[in-house]
């Protein structure tokens, strides 16, 4: 496994992390500063969700929390020109590419469908359908490299794709026909596997008899795994593996290894089919407080800065709870918005009829 911030918050260095080496050197104290930043806000993000849902104010909530490393480290490892294709639950890689937390909580609320644009974040809508994202980012991909935007050396114009998945996604029969369309095309996408050991409450023994990232090699593709609680190891890593897409060299498997703190959603008791004792391990794996001891150790950041961060992630969950509170429902008719691109006339045909239908009552009829 790769590993570059061992658990205590210490540079490590192995065998099979000297591989990647180059990519976490060329990171300045500022980059890292700001992996420390992303990680607070999100989780910030998250708890503030959580509450809201319990509240009564979000229908459902899908936690992200100890998970926080795997989705900054991927997301910062991404191009502008990348595109990414999340589940539900990618809220790091969402802030990553510029969605503001407030779109994600509409949806989770229900007064709207993600309520960003795709094509200006490079950030698909999130996908309730377990596995169906990786065969639409694998078409992505292939798509990409047939206009020619693959391995023209072109820092600028060459892109790749990531699709996020989690385990118990693997079981699913889209995720293995990504990986042979994937595989025969050679296709510039790189999936990202975030093991955090339950597909809801089917733990790994249950899923697989062999590691996640060994599956690709019966696919012809490179896999590997990485400390999914390591934001520098993981962000190596990824980089490593978009720049190979990018090149023109093909997918990789990335399975990074986590453990989902909180429950599946808001909906699931954790406390059911899990000990409290195996959650108190991974705590003393935070990713957090991981890069946290490495900043101040090495003297990249001070009290100060962390004061800082803490003091504009209050302000985020003032956005994220004010925000929510005041979104406006969306009205009846809207259902009918954005369905097609052009004028449908039977569409436009059902519109008028539900218009109608809700002007019957109008009066108290």
């Amino acid at each position: 496994m790769v590993q570059m911030l061992n658990p205590e918050g210490q540079r490590v260095e192995t065998a099979v992390s000297a591989a990647y080496a180059q990519y976490a050197a060329e990171l300045t104290d500022e980059d890292l500063r700001g992996f420390y930043r992303d990680l607070t806000l999100i989780r910030r993000v998250d708890t503030e969700a959580t509450a809201l849902q319990r509240q009564g104010e979000l229908g459902i909530w899908a936690s992200l929390l100890g998970q926080e490393a795997a989705q900054v480290g991927s997301g910062r490892a991404l191009k502008p020109q990348d595109y990414a294709f999340p589940t539900y639950r990618e809220h790091g890689v969402a802030w990553c590419r510029g969605v503001d937390p407030l779109n994600l909580l509409g949806m989770f609320r229900g007064v709207n469908n993600g309520g960003w644009d795709p094509n200006e974040k490079n950030f698909h809508l999130y996908t309730i359908i377990i596995g169906a994202q990786t065969l639409h980012a694998t078409g992505y991909a292939m798509g990409i490299q047939r206009d020619g935007d693959v391995g023209t050396g072109d820092p600028d114009r060459d892109a790749a794709v990531i699709a996020y998945f989690g385990d118990g996604a693997t079981a699913q029969g889209d995720v293995s026909e990504a990986f042979v369309f994937a595989g025969v095309t050679n296709a510039p996408v790189v999936f990202f596997c975030q093991n955090n050991q339950w597909a809801i409450s089917e733990p790994n023994e249950r899923q697989t008899r062999i590691p996640l990232y060994q599956r690709a090699r019966g696919f012809g593709f490179p896999g590997i795994r990485v400390d999914g609680n390591d934001v520098l190891a993981v962000y190596a890593v990824t980089k490593h593996a978009l720049e190979e897409a990018r090149s023109g060299q093909g997918p990789t498997l990335i399975e990074a290894w986590t453990y989902r703190m909180g429950a599946h959603t808001t909906s699931d008791d954790p406390t059911k089919y899990r000990v409290s004792a195996d959650v108190e391990v991974w705590k003393l794996r935070d990713p957090i407080m991981r890069l946290k001891a490495y900043l101040a150790h090495e003297g990249k950041a001070d009290s100060a800065f962390f004061a800082a961060v803490e003091a504009e992630a209050d302000e985020l969950a003032v956005h994220v709870r004010e925000g929510t509170l005041s979104m406006p429902d969306p009205t009846g008719e809207s259902m009918f918005d954005h369905v097609y691109v052009e004028h449908h006339p039977l569409l436009a045909a059902e519109r008028e009829q539900f218009v109608a239908y809700q002007a019957s009552f109008d009066g108290g009829h």
